[in-house]
């Protein structure tokens, strides 16, 4: 996977917050870094409390929940970006947490550095997720990084790769490893994710790996922590997030873009994944500050 890695950048600024900041239950499809040189926040879920504090790096992976709050002031710098492979595959996959590093002189040059050769990318037309999260503010940020001086786009690239690489060495990281997959589940994995709006089975992956339906299950359970049929219905869901946030599908074209069978079962497998309906996820969720 290390070969198909991108990451394309929407936003990066620095910034003074105050309690405004203050949102909850966040569930976003990209990426967010942040590195604080004033004050005081905190970054929390039901698994985790993490205080911003001044020193420090920050990362929150996709579809990582979060709450977000400042009692009174936080001075940061943020960059927010998504990953892009070809099969759908995340860095991240097995590591779903708030992380923490202390900084260093070179993350600070790093974001810096961003920034300068990234101007205007910055959220402060609207602070609202409701309005910046919006599929042709998205559309247009593609347009800004497809039309970046060549040599632009690869540092770009290359700076947030460089810090999310400090994040790669960290026991946070390392804990949520999986031992190493065998190229048979891989190779299911990977048909999954590139294969979603279609109809898998388990029976068909089993086929592939050359395994019988219930060894290959156990296998695939112990080396990605869930059964087949729950990690495609995951995938489908992260997948269809990305489209509510992103698109204006409808959700029945979602349902369909995702491979659900009818848009009841999409809107039952949606709310057991992510304790929301679809339509209260686009209205009160696009969030990714």
């Amino acid at each position: 996977m290390q070969n198909r890695l991108t990451f394309s950048l929407l936003n990066a600024d620095h910034v003074h917050l105050n309690k405004s900041w203050n949102y909850h239950n966040v569930v976003s499809p990209f990426y967010r870094l942040y590195l604080i040189d004033k004050g005081a926040g905190m970054l929390s879920n039901p698994d985790q409390s993490l205080p911003l504090k001044k020193g420090f790096l920050y990362l929150i992976p996709s579809f990582t929940i979060v709450n977000q709050t400042c009692p009174s002031f936080l001075s940061q710098y943020y960059i927010h970006f998504i990953e892009e492979t070809a099969d759908g595959s995340s860095l991240f996959a097995y590591n779903r947490k708030l992380m923490k590093v202390k900084a260093t002189g070179a993350d600070l040059a790093c974001f810096k550095r961003l920034l300068a050769i990234n101007p205007g990318r910055d959220l402060r037309k609207s602070d609202d997720p409701k309005v910046y999260e919006k599929s042709n503010v998205l559309s247009s940020l593609r347009k800004i990084n497809a039309q970046l001086p060549l040599g632009n786009l690869i540092e770009t690239q290359g700076i947030i790769q460089i810090l999310l690489s400090r994040f790669l060495h960290d026991e946070q990281y390392r804990a949520g490893r999986k031992s190493e997959i065998p190229s048979r589940i891989l190779e299911a994995i990977n048909h999954i994710q590139t294969n979603l709006s279609g109809n898998i089975t388990v029976e068909e992956l089993a086929g592939r790996a050359n395994l019988s339906t219930d060894y290959f299950s156990r296998s695939f359970y112990q080396h990605t922590g869930l059964r087949p049929l729950q990690f495609i219905n995951q995938k489908r869901v992260e997948r269809a997030q990305f489209l509510i946030l992103t698109t204006n599908f409808t959700f029945a074209e979602i349902a369909a873009e995702t491979g659900f069978e009818s848009l009841s079962y999409f809107a039952r497998i949606f709310k057991r994944a992510t304790g929301q309906t679809p339509g209260f996820y686009r209205d009160n969720h696009l969030h990714y500050m």
